[in-house]
């Protein structure tokens, strides 16, 4: 049974529901379709790029004060944990703001996801693109020194953050020769090419060479190849290669990446022997 308090409630809810269609048909115009009048159902179009997106909404009596509107979305390109993702992201919109309209809202954020998943697919897209032209340039380049087996490549514990990963890798070498060597057996391993970043470093001076060589390389994650290269040096460690793999997990770490990086670098170093601990402390352990 309804008294006057559900009776306006619902009158407020079709005010409400009205407004809501007036503005979504002002902004999306010709996009904006009325499905059904007696169903209270409508739909928009919404495209971004090559991308397109059909939403519809069927809006209930009590809508917005009490109920969400029950929505059919339809988009080829967004199959499996992609198309759940977007869901739950609709799905918490309607929560952090419920009771008041919330169409206008669910279209714009589909089409900032749609924005989200063209960056992703162009992001990896340049990544698989440096990863094969590397590839290309180290294989292109001159063999001018005796390469001979590839090195043992020795691979690290992955350190986690917000959804991202870090894993480093070591081998130890002896010529630029076997550097290529390394870094081409790494990208063997489809997880590896695939990653967002693999920066690397490396400092070279086998027996009887007469200067040092070094090098480094960012992959994209600015001046990290500098800072492994750097710890590198302060460790005076020679004839080592170190790679750290980093696969992206969508949160933004900020200064903390660096920190991951430089421990997972440390972390490799020590385990294969490369960090040889300082006489002093030595000594501070004894006196305890």
């Amino acid at each position: 049974m309804s008294g006057p308090l559900g009776d306006s409630g619902g009158v407020i809810s079709s005010l409400a529901q009205a407004d809501e269609i007036e503005a979504l048909s002002a902004i999306y115009g010709t996009d904006f379709h009325t499905e059904s009048i007696e169903t209270s159902t409508y739909s928009v179009d919404i495209t971004q790029g090559d991308k397109t997106a059909f939403l519809q909404v069927t809006m209930p009596p009590d809508y917005p004060a009490t109920s969400p509107p029950v929505y059919m979305l339809s988009a080829p390109w967004l199959k499996g944990p992609k198309r759940q993702e977007l869901c739950g992201y609709l799905e918490d919109l309607y929560l952090e703001n419920a009771g008041e309209s919330i169409v206008y809202l669910w279209v714009e954020r589909i089409r900032e996801f749609m924005v989200e998943v063209e960056q992703e697919k162009e992001e990896q897209e340049e990544h698989e693109l440096s990863v094969t032209l590397e590839n290309a340039v180290l294989s292109e380049e001159p063999e001018t020194e005796e390469t001979g087996p590839c090195p043992e490549v020795f691979s690290g514990e992955i350190i986690s953050d917000r959804k991202s990963h870090f894993q480093p890798h070591l081998a130890a070498v002896n010529s630029h020769a076997q550097v290529r060597q390394v870094l081409n057996k790494l990208y063997e391993n489809r997880k590896v090419a695939a990653a967002t970043h693999n920066m690397y470093a490396y400092r070279l001076q086998p027996p009887g060479a007469p200067s040092l060589s070094q090098d480094c390389e960012d992959d994209g994650e600015d001046h990290a190849g500098r800072r492994l290269l750097h710890l590198l040096q302060i460790l005076d460690v020679m004839n080592v290669l170190v790679v750290v793999t980093r696969w992206y997990g969508g949160i933004h770490l900020g200064p903390d990446r660096f920190k991951h990086i430089n421990n997972s670098a440390r972390q490799i170093l020590d385990s294969c022997g490369y960090i040889t601990p300082s006489p002093e402390r030595n000594k501070n352990k004894k006196k305890k």
